[in-house]
């Protein structure tokens, strides 16, 4: 029996989590797939219930995919992060498995830039307190502890996308810029680069911190961090919840050695907008709390709703993974005639050689054919003109070091 259809777009399953924009169901749908967009993230055991049968998924921060989540996920074939962050996904078991992942690394880079200026502004004239005064009846027209930002030290702890972009809008206004990163960076405009966090510390009036999620990063500002802070400092963390020790952060809120904080990101969030948050920093001086909303303004969910989506369906439809954050990075042209073959496998030599072997032996020729591979897989697209036989995708399947075998079209 030859095959000449790839599996029906009805029957694919997307399931999108935490309220990301309709933008990104829209496509999906437009696409003729089943879509489910629910506005809260899932709980392990949850997540493991609903995410059988589902064959993409589209989560945020919140949202765990952990190793248990992905052992019930049967069907399972591509993730998206409609956020920059992918430590709430284990990539390890994902690769191991054949899911490739997708995050949105730019598209709310902007946004997040913004909000520290205006927090960096506000803390700098101490207008959370006035605000709240004002509501309260208090009228305190004073200039103590208000500065312009204007000659300031800003130290910007990880200079990846958001922290270079915030180190030219700041020196735009008029800052200094220090930062540090555990990679060698190259300065932008007169960004000065330090050779340890001791050396930033000791330098910064504002430090704002803007790192990834890897649990190395846990508590790397805690009391030692704050004694090397200069007096006074204002604190700003857009980055992820977990690298602030928060207890230390009240000490030194209350002692006054931090004049001023921006918290958008907590060790624990409410999973949805019908949750309580709970913190201990509520009601601490000049202090701004936010509800993780570093990235959301309209134009970046807009941005990461179709962003997100391209990827994956350009990885659906046509086998693309350029972009992807754990899969060999392939850019493929569109065949219009034929039939493509994707093989996705433990990086061991020789399968390329069977995997043609196979193909030879079933007199198929090979329109094109694209391998890359990376320390943990390999990834084999073969296009093919002729049908193939039906026992064709089962002998590919036996090859030793197999992970999995689809067929597009």
């Amino acid at each position: 029996m030859e095959q000449k259809l790839s599996y029906p777009k009805h029957k694919i399953k997307v399931l999108l989590l935490e309220g990301v924009h309709p933008r990104a169901q829209q496509l999906f749908a437009d696409e003729g797939f089943d879509v489910e967009l629910l506005a809260s993230s899932l709980d392990e055991d949850e997540l493991c219930k609903r995410i059988k049968g589902v064959s993409v998924i589209g989560i945020r921060s919140k949202t765990n995919i952990t190793k248990k989540v992905l052992e019930h996920a049967d069907r399972l074939i591509a993730i998206g992060a409609f956020c920059i962050g992918t430590n709430q996904i284990d990539l390890a078991e994902a690769t191991k498995r054949g899911i490739v992942v997708f995050n949105a690394p730019y598209s709310n880079t902007r946004s997040v830039v913004e909000l520290a200026i205006a927090e960096i502004v506000l803390l700098m004239r101490n207008l959370p307190d006035k605000i709240i005064g004002m509501h309260n009846g208090i009228w305190d027209k004073s200039a103590t502890n208000s500065f312009e930002i204007r000659g300031k030290n800003l130290g910007i702890i990880g200079y990846g996308n958001i922290g270079s972009q915030l180190s030219v809008v700041a020196e735009a206004m008029g800052l200094q810029v220090y930062y540090y990163d555990l990679e060698e960076k190259l300065a932008l405009g007169n960004a000065t680069p330090c050779r340890s966090l001791k050396e930033l510390l000791n330098v910064s009036d504002i430090v704002s911190i803007h790192v990834d999620g890897r649990k190395e990063n846990t508590n790397m500002i805690s009391d030692k961090e704050f004694k090397q802070m200069k007096d006074g400092v204002i604190f700003i963390n857009l980055g992820r919840g977990h690298v602030v020790d928060i207890p230390a952060l009240k000490k030194n809120i209350e002692s006054g050695k931090v004049r001023g904080t921006a918290i958008d990101v907590y060790p624990k969030e409410p999973k949805s907008n019908n949750e309580p948050f709970e913190s201990e920093l509520k009601g601490s001086p000049n202090t701004i709390l936010t509800p993780h909303i570093g990235g959301s303004t309209l134009e970046a969910q807009i941005n990461i709703g179709a962003f997100v989506p391209t990827n994956l369906l350009k990885f659906i439809n046509m086998g693309n993974t350029a972009g992807s954050v754990n899969f060999p990075e392939l850019q493929l042209p569109v065949l219009e005639k034929g039939h493509r073959l994707l093989h996705v496998h433990q990086n061991a030599p020789g399968i390329l050689a069977k995997i043609n072997s196979i193909l030879a032996d079933k007199e198929i020729n090979i329109i094109g054919q694209y391998l890359k591979t990376n320390e943990t897989i390999g990834y084999v697209i073969t296009d093919i003109y002729k049908n193939y036989p039906s026992n064709l995708i089962e002998k590919m399947r036996a090859i030793d070091g197999t992970i999995r075998v689809r067929v597009l079209f």
